[in-house]
Parts: structure tokens; sequence; C-alpha cells
């Protein structure tokens, strides 16, 4: 498909001469470690458009790593932000109370599809907010283990970097922490499955676990992420969830949804376990909560979240004013009508030209999702489906060059990640396929 009118401003080499230069300072001031996908440096964005150091303007697929569902800088957002830093910057929910973080509060417990009365507090990522989960799962059971899954991510810090899978972000960081044991994902194509086949052979090893891994008397929670971020964009099988959710309330165990990457309308609806059936006890929610602003959200069941001891769980920044109000606007946003359909409309049309992709490069082996969160993998060959993590950085990079900011996902890094802002219009999504488009054939055939 070809567009009429071009939103991509390329005006230098990439990255441009002003880029080079800050990214040479940061790789002077800034730790190795600290991973960059692209060699530019921003400057401003707006909606789907984000503008370079040197002028070019890019197509962002990206969305700040899901974190940009309404789109770089919303107009209200902004207008918010700055109204509220003339009033009040900091407080702490430790030291008062500020109606905002209330507000707030008030709206999540509301949204999330937990019943009965719910609460919610509030940290400053999702690694904050996996980790609370965590202790009110803990403190609510008088339990200790907890159950993951493969190709789960949950974070960097100390405990979710113990929940997390992927093993390239935990080398040289152990010992990690106890009582953590994992269970095998129905990942059906990289199993060479059927999705029924692989939730029985999944269910089989989860069993398993209970007998050789940790007795279910332990388990303080199972927590899985309703689509699979890091891991590839991997929904997890209604079926699969269905038998999690009666295993826990048999056993006594907690259910965690982290929805720090699926939440907040990627999907379709405002949770993605909406779409699944499945009722949580905890939610973790973060990312495009505050449209920016570094927020997460933990909820659960009243009586759950009132186990933790006065002084167990809070910190210094958690729920500053100027995030409550960013996120408030967020949610007011998301329930226009249509806003949420705007993801269904978004996936659908890069389903329908993935789809024609795959019939001329069956190198791209799988394309899976749900909403607007969709990912591409790219295999060796289709019939062996062995990864290629290299092909992955290869379009990365030719779509850099040409307009387009991408990411590479998944357990074997071989998977491209789609998280357009969902204020995308038709013309510039079309714009950046047809750019990825391009520069699938260049890798590919």
């Amino acid at each position: 498909m070809t567009t009429t009118t071009r939103s991509i401003d390329i005006r230098t080499e990439i990255p441009g001469p002003r880029s080079r230069a800050i990214v040479a300072r940061r790789e002077a001031a800034v730790p190795n470690g600290l991973y960059k996908a692209h060699q530019i440096a921003v400057e401003s964005a707006s909606g789907a458009l984000v503008t370079d150091a040197d002028g070019n303007t890019f197509i962002d697929f990206i969305g700040g790593i899901g974190v940009l569902n309404a789109g770089h800088c919303p107009p209200e957002v902004v207008a918010a932000i700055q109204a509220q830093a003339a009033r009040l910057i900091h407080f702490s929910a430790l030291v008062g109370t500020y109606e905002s973080y209330v507000e707030l509060c008030e709206r999540i417990n509301a949204a999330v599809p937990i019943a009965g009365p719910c609460k919610t507090i509030l940290s400053n990522s999702g690694a904050e907010g996996v980790e609370n989960a965590i202790k009110f799962a803990r403190a609510a059971t008088g339990r200790q283990a907890i159950v993951a899954f493969e190709g789960g991510y949950h974070g960097r810090t100390l405990m979710t970097l113990s929940l997390t899978s992927k093993t390239s972000f935990k080398k040289t960081f152990g010992p990690f922490a106890p009582e953590i044991y994992r269970a095998p994902f129905p990942a059906a194509y990289r199993m060479g499955l059927s999705e029924a086949e692989a939730v029985e052979r999944c269910w089989d090893a989860f069993e398993r676990l209970l007998v050789a891994g940790v007795g279910p008397e332990a388990i303080a929670a199972v927590i899985i992420e309703p689509v699979q971020g890091e891991g590839g964009f991997l929904p997890v099988p209604q079926e699969f969830l269905r038998r999690l959710r009666e295993f826990c309330t048999r056993n006594g165990s907690l259910l965690i949804a982290d929805e720090v990457q699926c939440g907040f309308g990627r999907t379709g609806t405002l949770f993605a376990i909406e779409q699944l059936g499945v009722e949580p006890d905890i939610l973790v929610s973060a990312k495009s909560i505050a449209a920016g602003m570094p927020l997460a959200a933990t909820t659960g069941r009243a009586a759950i979240m009132d186990k933790a001891h006065v002084g167990g769980v809070g910190g210094t920044y958690g729920g500053n004013p100027l995030a409550c109000v960013a996120a408030i606007e967020v949610i007011r946003w998301m329930q226009q009508p249509g806003a949420l359909g705007r993801a269904h409309q978004v996936g659908q049309a890069v389903r329908e030209r993935a789809a024609e992709w795959q019939r001329t490069m069956p190198r791209i082996g799988d394309v899976r999702g749900l909403g607007a969160m969709i990912a591409l993998e790219l295999v060796k060959s289709p019939d062996t489906r062995e990864p290629a993590p290299d092909e992955v950085l290869a379009v990365v990079k030719h779509c850099a060059e040409h307009g387009l900011l991408t990411m590479r996902a998944g357990l074997y890094a071989n998977c491209l990640r789609l998280l357009m802002p969902l204020t995308i219009s038709d013309e510039q999504l079309h714009e950046g396929l047809d750019v990825l488009e391009d520069a699938l054939r260049a890798v590919l055939i």
C-alpha cells in the first residue's frame, strides 16, 4: 500500500551528526549495560511522530516500549501536568494525602476486572508494582513460594529479575531471590504444537512441578502476563489461564496478572485479561497508565491488600502528583467512545498486511498478539523454526534508516514487536508498514 502524504522526513544519514555526538556523550557518561535499540538522540515528539536532534522525523512503532498508547505528549496530559506543577510537585503519600492520588486509586479500583471492593497502591515502575504484588500475596496467604513462567518478564530488581525468565537479563547478577519456581508456558508455535496440545503438555508440567518442585501448600501466588511482552507477545491460551484460576482458588493461592505492558488499552480492552474471561486476585499496571510519567498501580481485593502491616509498603515518590494527574487524563481519554476500539482497528490493519508478507516471505514464521500488541517472529527456515535474531536486528536498522522506529523482543530475540501509539493515523500506520515491508524484503529475500 502506498500512502499519498508522508510523515517521515529524513534529512541526514541515520544517525545524524548531532545524534552521534550526543550518543558519544552518553557512552562516556552512562554504563554500557543500559541497552539502546537505536543510535538516534530524540529532541521532541507528538502523537506517533518523533523528531531527532538532526531534524529527522520518524514514525514510532515502539511507543516508549508500550508506554505511549495515548501518544506522545497528548495535549490534555501536558496541560494537566503543567497545571499540577504550578501547585504541587511532590508531597509523598507517606507524609499525607493529596486528592489526585485518591481519585486515581478510586478510578482504577472501579476499572479493574476484579469483583468486590478493591484497593490500589501506587509506585514508580512496573517492577515496583510487581514487588508490591508479591508482598501482598505473601502477607495475605502466609506462604512464600511464587510460581512464574518461562518467557515471562516482570522487571529487573532483585525480586522481579528472579521472576523474569530470559537469561540474558540475568547473567552475572545472581544469586537471586529464593522460593521462585518456574513452569513452562504454552508457546504453541515455538513448541511446534497446536494450542490445545501445548496447553495439555504445559499443564502436565505444571502438575509435575507441584510434586517435583514445590508443594501446593507453599504457593502464595502464581504470576502470569495475560500477553507475554519480552517473551514475544504470546497471549495466554484461555483454557490454560482458566486452569490456573481454578488451581489458585482450590489451593488458596492468589493469581497475579502482570499487565504492565499489555494493559491500559493496548489489546482493545482496558486490561487484556478481560478478553480471557478470568478474574485475577491482584493486577499490576504501569507503562501506558500515565502517558510516559513514572507510575505503576498494584490493585487487588481489599481483603488481600489490607493484610500488609502499616508501614510495610510504600515509597517516597510513589504516586507523585504529576504522574497521578497524567494517569487521570489517560483514563478519561480511554473511556471516550472508540478509544479502546482503536486498538482493534490498528491490530487488524497490521495483521492484514502481515498475512500478505507471510505468503511471500515464509521466514516470517509467526504473527501473533492481541489487539494492537503484535509481534512478527523471524526464523532461519519455516521448517526448522530456528530463531533468526540477526535478521531482526538488520530489519530494525533498515527501518530506522528509512524513518521507522522498531524494536526486537522474544525469548530468542527473534521477534519484531509492534507497539505504535493508538493515536496513530491510518496514513501514518500504513506509511510505517510500507517501510517495514521494504525492510523485511531487503533482509529476508
